[in-house]
């Protein structure tokens, strides 16, 4: 027997690694005898705690790979926590899951066992934290053995995971991981007895022998995307799309674009659309110089030099330069055969462009371009969706698991997004085709080859308020009459108006109706936890069944959270301040209101619009951070907008406040997510305030000038509650927490910039939100110019937009910022942060900190642009010392 059978000599690290694996396995051993609520307690703590570290990991990951971009990469690690587990936090995974009484049938899940995770460079934390989290739903254990260029970060990510999960009742050893991998470890883990399944993410060879250990395998095949574009498709939409996938995390997801196939009728429109939106087209020394270093020669696949990379770091490498600003570097090119390198999958911002004749020589190209190495992933089509014979045509011809019809390859293939019946997963199975277990994103159905075809989808849309809201001057003595029946009114405002006597105007309403008065009047400025439990003590012994909200955005937002609070007093803070990429995918499910109390919202200030939100501001003392909780659950049951409760303001509330309205008009018109609902109300409160907020600024005692600001608050509160807001919003709350600027001054000093930035069809990077097809701010901001360009200053009836009847759209653009400018000169707004009083070393000191913060704020997901944390930066030091921003420096 010795003679047949050769044993492998011991490397160093194998006792240890055979120890890991027996412990791991014991913790699987005790995890399957888990019920479904513990399994999905541990499932929940740990997406949470994977979603609570995606900014630091995805550093790490860029960092140590020395690949992809950091803000991309954040995207990728929120997706793998929010997203799996939206979609499978309610799946039944323990016992019983599925049972059929009529026909006598029942389907009972028990784990595999034991997982062996290959984890790749590429994405070394997404992949770690998407696979954690379907183990642990599913009641396996699971041991990573990360790529040595990555393994600090991907070890680190099973670290957070593991800890999460223990500490929510996992057993100890739940997750391992190898901390010096190499060649050895792995291929002993792989054919370990002890190890149940393989889920093999990485390159050709690493998956061939996870397929070759002897162990049932899962393991993905290379990607070599091709796109054809059609000559009846959206060509705007097309190109933003490509070139929104291409650029994601410079090119390594393997679903991305690798080629584009253009009909002849259209192809110089498209080329044109694509060099004006920053692509770089390759002349033939320059293509050729490239096609020499894309393809590493020994090992035939693609060099990872250029993995990762920048467009212009490519260039240089290969011995060229284009712009800094370069996106991708696109050759032009008409062979498809081993010898051409272009052809192949390139896993970095660089393109092949071919011309077709017609649709069946580019559905044919396709096919011929996936044959070559990318049998079974993903194929693109961009058509007009009326042509269902083609796209079934193209769905046919082409072998791929994915066909994507008018989607960005990497955002559309991991499912979930651009199409919500397409599972999330950072795992696609390629079938046979690709010489695969699967053929599809990695689900329970394994035995099948499922070719899926998706077609891009806008999500439903939704225009949620108050159920009632009552308006006019003087409106509130006869408004609080809707409260007959109620028992105890628990007021929340702070104690300027408590000395004012305006509490008075509610409590001689209420109290003839019988009904129990308490007041707190402890809020200050910005609330804070703090405050949330001094007058949570009181209200839980009053017990009152109706909440009043009166005063400014800070009462109101603290009487939200002191609601939610009295009603499920069980909530977790560090819950409720959970960021989201999608309100309605959340982690963290916000509970039904109302069981307890109503909540009525009364502003006297016109700026917040708070009582027509779901969004409260919150800050936590302890750390000066500033929270925005954002959930329909907060949206008040009544609002009250009486005019006469805002009459004698002073003139630095005004200005502040009516540039806050402003902005948040403005805001929501240029939100990737603002609709036909919307964008009513935001252009006629950007309008009121021009025409209005000036008297009122100078004539505090103005009644029709006041009652008009205040109805644009509330106008342009229901438009954001909807629209949601941008990185204005963002940049202001962290401004503001850091240096104590008030909001709507914070707002005002950075509008104008984002206004600038905001403005262009090129951004570096767009918004994906699916009915936002392509950038559109231009247009809406130009929009705004021509709706409040008819409006005048009633005092010197001189204009403040000025717009000439030939004007493009960037000069509208231009005429609404000069006209913002004017605004804030009549109101005596400062010029630059640095004017207003902020300090030079201090603010300098902490921009980076704060540029990471407001790109992490719950509102830069709406922002028409997708910015970087680099251009946030630019943005608040250009705010800082009063210059324009302008986008090529």
């Amino acid at each position: 027997m010795a003679d047949k059978e050769k044993k492998s000599e011991p490397f160093e690290g194998q006792a240890d690694l055979q120890n890991l694996i027996e412990r791991v396995k014991r913790a699987q051993i005790k995890f399957a005898t888990y019920s479904q609520e513990q399994v999905d307690a541990i499932f929940r703590a740990a997406a949470i705690a994977a979603n609570d570290a995606r900014i630091s990991l995805a550093q790490q990951a860029v960092a140590e790979t020395g690949m992809g971009i950091i803000e991309d990469k954040v995207i990728k690690n929120h997706f793998s926590a929010e997203y799996i587990f939206h979609k499978y936090k309610d799946d039944k995974t323990c016992g019983i899951i599925e049972k059929d009484s009529a026909f006598g049938i029942q389907k009972i899940a028990e784990p595999k066992g034991v997982i062996c995770a290959i984890i790749p460079t590429t994405n070394p934390t997404s992949t770690a934290i998407f696979k954690s989290l379907i183990s642990l739903k599913t009641r396996n254990a699971i041991i990573f053995s990360p790529h040595p260029r990555a393994k600090n970060c991907t070890c680190n990510a099973a670290r957070i995971i593991l800890e999460a999960a223990v500490k929510a009742g996992a057993p100890e050893d739940i997750v391992g991981w190898i901390d010096a991998p190499s060649m050895e470890k792995t291929d002993y883990l792989m054919k370990s007895p002890l190890v149940n399944l393989i889920l093999a993410t990485g390159g050709p060879a690493m998956v061939k022998s996870a397929y070759s250990s002897g162990k049932p395998a899962i393991g993905v095949g290379p990607g070599n995307t091709p796109a054809l574009i059609e000559k009846s498709a959206n060509i705007k939409m097309a190109v933003s799309s490509i070139l929104m996938s291409k650029t994601f995390d410079n090119g390594v997801v393997c679903a991305s674009e690798q080629s584009i196939i253009c009909h002849k009728d259209i192809y110089e429109e498209v080329k044109k659309e694509l060099a004006d939106r920053g692509a770089a087209f390759l002349d033939k020394e320059q293509a050729d110089k490239l096609g020499s270093v894309i393809i590493d020669k020994k090992r035939g696949t693609v060099n990872p030099a250029i993995v990762g990379q920048s467009a212009s770091t490519i260039a240089n490498l290969a011995g060229f330069a284009v712009a800094a600003n370069a996106k991708v570097l696109i050759a032009e090119v008409s062979d498809i055969s081993e010898s051409e390198p272009f052809a192949h999958e390139k896993l970095s911002p660089v393109l092949a462009m071919y011309k077709c004749d017609n649709f069946g020589d580019g559905t044919d190209k396709a096919a011929k371009l996936v044959a070559l190495g990318g049998f079974g992933h993903t194929s693109v089509l961009y058509i007009d969706e009326t042509e269902q014979d083609k796209i079934d045509t193209f769905g046919k011809t082409v072998k791929t698991s994915r066909v994507l019809v008018n989607m960005p390859a990497s955002q559309g293939a991991i499912g979930d997004i651009y199409n919500f019946m397409l599972e999330p997963s950072l795992t696609l199975g390629c079938g046979s085709w690709g010489n695969n277990s699967i053929s599809e994103n990695v689900g329970p159905k394994h035995l099948l080859n499922i070719k899926t075809e998706a077609c891009r989808r806008e999500n439903m849309l939704w225009f949620k308020l108050p159920p009632k809201i009552y308006f006019k001057f003087g409106c509130l003595p006869i408004a609080l009459q809707e409260l007959k029946g109620k028992k105890r009114a628990f007021i929340i405002t702070d104690a300027f108006l408590f000395n004012s006597g305006m509490v008075e105007k509610i409590t001689s309403v209420l109290e003839p109706l019988g009904i129990e008065c308490e007041c707190f009047h402890q809020v200050k400025p910005d609330p804070t936890l703090a405050t949330i439990t001094e007058g949570m003590n009181i209200m839980n012994a009053f017990k009152p069944d109706v909440l009043i909200g009166l005063g400014g955005g800070s009462p109101m937002d603290a009487a939200k959270i002191m609601w939610l609070l009295y009603e499920h007093p069980e909530v977790k803070f560090e819950g409720l301040a959970l960021r989201f990429m999608d309100i309605q995918k959340r982690i963290y499910a916000f509970p039904n209101m109302g069981k307890k109390a109503e909540l009525v919202c009364i502003p006297t200030t016109s700026g917040t619009g708070s009582e027509v939100t779901p969004f409260a501001i919150i800050t936590d003392e302890k750390t000066g951070m500033k929270w925005a909780i954002a959930d329909y659950a907060l949206t008040p049951t009544m609002a009250i907008v009486d005019s006469e409760l805002a009459m004698g303001q002073p003139k630095g509330l005004t200005a502040s406040c009516g540039v806050d309205v402003l902005t948040h008009a403005l805001e929501a018109l240029a939100s990737s997510m603002s609709t036909d609902f919307t964008n009513g109300l935001s252009l006629e409160a950007a309008r009121i305030i021009f025409k209005y907020l000036p008297t009122a600024y100078r004539d505090g005692t103005d009644k029709k000038a006041r009652e008009k600001v205040h109805d644009a608050s509330t106008m342009a509160g229901m438009a954001f509650s909807n629209a949601f807001l941008g990185l204005c919003h963002s940049m202001a709350h962290k401004l503001g927490a850091a240096f104590h600027v008030p909001h709507g001054m914070a707002n005002a000093l950075l509008l104008t910039n984002i206004i600038r930035y905001n403005a262009t069809d090129n951004p570096i990077k767009q918004a994906a939100f699916p009915q936002y097809e392509f950038p559109s701010a231009v247009s809406r901001y130009a929009r705004a110019a021509d709706y409040i360009a008819m409006q005048v200053n009633d005092q010197s009836n001189t204009p403040y937009i000025s717009v000439r009847q030939d004007a493009n759209q960037d000069e509208k653009v231009e005429a609404l910022i000069a006209g913002i400018e004017k605004l804030k000169d009549e109101l005596n707004i400062p010029k630059s942060i640095k004017d207003w009083g902020v300090d030079e070393a201090s603010f300098l000191a902490m921009v980076d900190e704060l540029s990471v913060r407001a790109f992490d704020d719950q509102c830069t997901g709406s922002n028409p642009r997708y910015p970087l944390i680099s251009e946030i930066k630019q943005l608040y030091l250009d705010s800082f010392y009063g210059k324009k921003w302008t986008e090529n420096r």
